[in-house]
């Protein structure tokens, strides 16, 4: 089943994120606001991969003094998802 989740990020350009879920993988990733290019980039890498993997390598990135960044706000929405799944 697909699941679709939204989240308000916080503390980056991005104003929102958009997230297409099935079977634990990532479908799909939109993000509304934030840089362009770098977002796009993104949404193409995370295509089809696990979310624990997503996780891995994107919790905690930093945008230049930030303690966050845009792909570390999705992390935190996909942590969020994991959390209330229990997955």
């Amino acid at each position: 089943m697909l699941k679709t989740i939204s989240y308000i990020p916080r503390g980056t350009c991005t104003r929102k994120i958009d997230v297409k879920i099935k079977k634990n993988m990532i479908e799909s990733v939109e993000f509304l606001g934030g840089c362009p290019g770098n977002l796009l980039g993104i949404t193409h890498l995370v295509k089809g991969m696990e979310i624990e993997e997503v996780l891995l390598r994107i919790e905690g990135v930093r945008c230049g003094r930030k303690n966050t960044s845009c792909p570390d706000q999705l992390a935190r929405a996909l942590r969020s998802y994991l959390e209330q799944n229990n997955n």
